[in-house]
């Protein structure tokens, strides 16, 4: 009898090598997604991983003069002038014993009317650090312009802002005279000379302008590049003449700033961190302390003040971020349940991050606000958002505050106290130089600049296809 021939496929073993291998490699494929899917659901807020800083994003620091950075640093603290702005200059007249001839990075001022726009030091001194130091660093330093995802420029433009509005010669609107304004013009006449300039239009150079006004007379000039600002209050208007009677936009077109290419930072806090452990019990509702009167925008904290000035378990003190100053705001901060935050010249302040490291709920009232890293951060969880009306309305806000119950008011500092370190610069060095805290604002500032690299590198390829002669209008897209 002859046998029966059946097929190799009806045969074979369902255990084979082949089948088991196939097998396992779906099961491993499954289980890595199940497991980033559940760990995306059980963190909705997630910050900086180890993972993402094996990526990072990679910098190439144009290499401008030393006297734009440190070098102006050494400027300022062998000045012997105080700053007229403020009754006690804390910098002046010890300037010069603290500060050593041979210090290649000095300190950055402890001035508050400078410290607090801090974040170009902190952010330069990360990039100075020795490679073998910046393990926890999201930036990756290049050293060709070709290898970088964006180019940093390394002008303190804060402080040279800072240092002419100090002088008090009223020279700051002024091009004549003006030190801040010779600044500016070198760096932009520096860096459009560059090849990597040329072939973006400086649509992927980075510049830090915390200060409102700095490079003030040039911004029309560096719209394209990501700008690193606390907010864009300050942006929107364009009126005004410089004082040498030819126009001059006092700020940027609204076209030319947007969450969509900019990245919006933290001021430094100036207020030392109070951990969770250390809360005590808090004995007033809520706290303010600042200038009534503001020079733009104030016209609302005004309002507020009158109206919550005689209120019940709020205190509303006026006084100034000097030594004295600061020893209240300390204490009242740490003592009230809440702290208020109106916009004064700009909508957001140091004060607001100072309440965070103090753990005082902040009471934001805007209608319109711009917050460092959101989309990383959700600040809903630990602060209370007021529109203006309802503030502005009288015994509303106060009443409001009274209702929240202990258990909410723990929530919230128990919220706020794992996002403390996120908004801090320091890196426990006088001179800015060494590890920097992996999640905090250095590396949150980089990975959102690497969220813009994307539409920056399209942005350049649409403009590098553009027809000869072709005019296309700047405009920013809304979301």
């Amino acid at each position: 009898m002859v046998p029966k021939i059946t097929s190799m496929a009806s045969t074979r073993p369902l255990c084979s090598i082949p089948y088991l291998f196939l097998s396992f490699s779906l099961l491993f494929v499954v289980s890595l997604l199940f497991f980033f899917s559940n760990s995306i659901i059980s963190n909705p807020n997630p910050r900086i991983s180890h993972i993402t800083l094996q990526n990072g994003i990679k910098v190439f620091v144009a290499e401008l003069p030393r006297s734009l950075n440190y070098g102006l640093l050494e400027n300022y603290w062998s000045s012997t002038s105080p700053d007229a702005r403020i009754p006690t200059d804390p910098d002046h007249p010890t300037r010069k014993s603290h500060l050593p001839k041979t210090d290649t990075y000095p300190p950055y001022p402890e001035n508050p009317l400078i410290k607090q726009y801090s974040a170009e030091y902190w952010i330069m001194g990360d990039l100075e650090t020795p490679p073998e130091k910046r393990i926890g660093s999201f930036a990756k330093r290049v050293f060709s312009e070709s290898d970088a995802d964006v180019v940093f420029v390394p002008f303190f433009a804060t402080l040279s802002a800072e240092m002419e509005l100090g002088n008090g010669k009223g020279s700051f609107r002024k091009k004549s005279g003006n030190e801040d304004y010779k600044r500016q013009r070198q760096v932009l006449d520096f860096v459009k000379n560059t090849e990597a300039w040329k072939r973006s239009n400086g649509r992927d150079h980075v510049f830090v302008l915390t200060d409102p006004v700095a490079m003030w007379h040039v911004r029309e000039e560096i719209a394209l590049s990501i700008l690193l600002v606390v907010d864009f209050g300050g942006w929107f208007r364009q009126d005004s003449k410089s004082s040498n009677g030819t126009s001059l936009p006092e700020r940027i077109e609204h076209t030319q700033v947007s969450v969509i290419k900019d990245v919006i930072v933290p001021y430094t806090h100036l207020l030392p961190r109070l951990d969770l452990s250390q809360n005590q019990r808090r004995h007033s509702l809520l706290y303010f302390k600042g200038a009534k009167h503001r020079h733009r925008g104030g016209l609302i904290r005004e309002k507020l003040w009158d109206l919550l000035v005689d209120e019940q378990g709020v205190v509303m003190e006026e006084g100034f971020p000097n030594a004295t100053g600061r020893e209240q705001s300390i204490r009242g901060m740490r003592n009230s349940e809440f702290c208020l935050h109106p916009a004064g010249d700009t909508p957001t302040s140091c004060r607001l991050f100072d309440a965070i490291q103090s753990l005082c709920i902040p009471v934001i009232v805007s209608d319109t606000i711009e917050l460092p890293f959101e989309g990383m951060i959700d600040y809903s969880e630990f602060s209370v958002f007021v529109s203006v009306s309802d503030a502005l309305t009288p015994k509303w806000l106060a009443n409001h505050l009274r209702r929240f119950s202990e258990r909410e008011k723990e929530t919230f500092r128990s919220r706020m106290a794992k996002v403390q370190t996120v908004f801090v610069y320091d890196n426990g060095q006088a001179n800015g130089i060494g590890p920097i805290e992996p999640d905090g604002a250095v590396n949150h500032i980089w990975k959102k600049v690497q969220q813009k690299v994307p539409m920056v590198k399209e942005a350049v390829m649409r403009e590098r296809r553009k027809p000869a002669g072709a005019s296309v209008p700047l405009r920013c897209q809304c979301i």
